[in-house]
């Protein structure tokens, strides 16, 4: 895995000698970014010798709590583990009140070890290898929903959309309102620079479907570790220039029972060695009936086959947490089943229309709560299935894909756990060590979800069980 050079460092310092503290980050298997916050003086030695990490940094709640069943902390004395810096990441943090930079490391396959095993972008770096092995050259993209929060909750404790730029709290959905974009005009300016900054895409910005809810769309990248990259320092930067305004960012799945929730929406297409789509082909039937001669490139239907078929056994890595499923309601532009379709937004893994040049899967499935990396994983891991199979994805489902759903998805957090874990398909894409060290995690989360006792029990069950 190539780490950055030194020169990246002392250009960067010679640039910017305002800047004294440089917040060092890792993305941990739950998507948290956690690290230290350096000194100016520090940064160089990173670069020359990596900067040891403890090992129970990647074997984390998502609340920051040891899992011992990780073998992460007291079995290996909560060891030092060496991370190095990834190039490109040393990048100016323009939200700050004090000039910050930071830098994303990750572990070193050797000198990290035994974290370097529960590092996530190490697990879609594999896969992108494996795909590469057999001809196909990943493109990949993200899109990410959010709620733009008050940082103070309302008179009951809820958490509340922020007021606009007119002082204004928003009530109504305003799906694609421009007005609603204009009253957000100081943070989405202070967020694209930010991310010119950091060189990030940001694209187009769309009033979501709900009030408050946001969505920018992230450019295509024909390095999809370096898309997966891009997605997670985005999410960062967000909930930066976010607290910036006065907001709270917030990348829950399903924040509000009776509003939309957010989504991680993964575009997917394999090139050849010269970068030619071998998902380009062209469509037909966009309404009504479809035949199988209009419906892609052999390529193409392999790839949603192979992700229809493993897509029950990863969805504890796209849905990761216990308000994940609760964002699968029918009519709610989120998955029910398993199902695709060509330009349709109520199936799990759609064709978008387009120039045939373009052609790609929109994945559907994941949350906003889940790790890029991982759920880029397992996508992939599950094209490859695919491929390897040739297997075939049958009719796409045309219109109302909520009112044809012949197999839905589990809708609880446990049995997705359970199909997981027993999945043999999800631990060889994962790796052995991963795979456990994940659903320790997720299992410790579980447990202590379950067990915590809150308003809606004593709502339901206080005067009536």
């Amino acid at each position: 895995m190539p780490f950055a050079d030194l020169a990246e460092a002392d250009a960067f310092l010679a640039a910017h000698p305002e800047v004294h503290s440089i917040e060092l980050f890792i993305i941990d298997p739950c998507g948290v970014p956690r690290g230290k916050l350096l000194r100016r003086e520090e940064l160089r030695a990173v670069y020359q010798n990596g900067r040891p990490l403890p090992s129970s940094i990647l074997g984390l709640t998502i609340r920051g709590e040891d899992v011992d069943a990780t073998g992460l902390v007291w079995e290996v004395a909560d060891a030092d583990c060496w991370a190095f810096p990834l190039p490109g990441s040393l990048q100016l943090q323009t939200w700050r009140a004090t000039p910050t930079a930071q830098l994303q490391v990750s572990m070193h396959p050797e000198q990290g070890l035994p974290a370097s095993v529960a590092d996530p972008r190490h697990v879609l770096a594999r896969q992108v290898e494996r795909l590469k092995a057999a001809g196909y050259h990943p493109v990949m993209a993200a899109e990410l929903e959010f709620y733009l929060l008050d940082q103070q909750r309302d008179a009951t404790g809820r958490p509340q959309p922020a007021r606009q730029g007119n002082g204004v709290r928003p009530q109504a959905p305003q799906v694609y309102g421009v007005l609603e974009l204009e009253q957000l005009a100081p943070f989405l300016d202070d967020l694209y620079a930010a991310c010119t900054a950091q060189g990030l895409p940001a694209r187009t910005a769309i009033s979501e479907y709900a009030p408050g809810q946001v969505e920018i769309t992230l450019e295509h990248r024909s390095d999809a570790l370096q898309a997966m990259d891009e997605a997670v320092r985005y999410k960062r930067l967000v909930r930066g220039v976010a607290n910036q305004h006065g907001y709270q960012a917030c990348f829950m799945a399903k924040p509000f029972g009776e509003l939309a929730g957010s989504g991680l929406h993964m575009h997917v297409s394999l090139a050849d060695a010269e970068g030619n789509n071998l998902f380009a082909s062209e469509l037909s039937g966009l309404e009504g009936g479809v035949s199988a001669a209009g419906t892609g490139a052999p390529l193409l239907r392999q790839a949603v086959a192979g992700l229809l078929d493993t897509l029950e056994d990863g969805l504890a890595v796209f849905c990761p947490n216990a308000n994940s499923f609760r964002r699968f309601q029918a009519n709610s532009y989120a998955p029910l089943a398993k199902s695709w379709g060509i330009n349709n937004r109520t199936v799990s893994l759609r064709i978008p229309g387009g120039p045939a040049a373009s052609r790609h899967i929109e994945h559907r499935i994941c949350g906003a709560d889940a790790n890029p990396y991982l759920a880029a994983s397992l996508l992939l891991a599950g094209i490859h299935h695919g491929l390897r199979e040739r297997l075939d994805p049958g009719a796409p489902i045309a219109g109302n894909g909520y009112a044809q759903a012949r197999e839905t998805l589990p809708t609880d957090w446990l049995t997705a756990l359970r199909a997981l874990e027993h999945s043999t398909w999800a631990r060889e894409a994962l790796g052995e060590d991963f795979h456990r060290v994940y659903l320790a995690i997720k299992q410790e989360e579980y447990r202590q979800f379950m067990g915590e006792v809150g308003e809606q029990d004593w709502r339901w069950y206080l005067g009536h069980a």
